[in-house]
């Protein structure tokens, strides 16, 4: 069974200090952890995918009604101060295991070593019921 694990980053969260403003060496212990992470799924042969994602500044909102050109916005808003930050998509055997790596991922490390707990919305993958997926 596939999910994706969504990474938000929230100030709701234990973290609520944007990793732009980490001291590097926490920075440079937060990859390792994402890094160690990924090898580990991997290893087991539950890692599909894994990417941080670019900061909400970067994005750009698209939308079409099919008939004329596409609108493209900045986006997502300003105000918004929750934002998607990355994601994993994992193959596991039981549901309950994704949730046992969500809940690691939540656990990454942040200023000074303490977890982030980064909000993880873990979503199984619907796939074609006539696809081999």
């Amino acid at each position: 069974m596939k999910y994706i694990l969504l990474k938000t980053h929230s100030p709701a969260a234990h973290c609520d200090i944007p990793i732009g403003e980490w001291p590097p060496e926490d920075i440079a212990a937060h990859i390792e952890f994402q890094r160690a992470l990924g090898r580990a799924l991997r290893d087991s042969g539950e890692l599909v995918d894994a990417q941080g994602l670019a900061f909400p500044d970067q994005a750009r909102i698209v939308h079409s009604d099919g008939r004329s050109a596409p609108v493209v916005t900045d986006g997502p808003f300003p105000e918004t101060k929750e934002f998607l930050a990355g994601y994993l998509i994992v193959d596991v055997d039981r549901p309950e295991r994704a949730l046992e790596i969500a809940a690691e991922a939540s656990a990454a490390p942040g200023p000074g070593g303490a977890p982030t707990g980064e909000y993880i919305e873990v979503r199984a993958i619907m796939a074609d019921p006539g696809s081999d997926l």
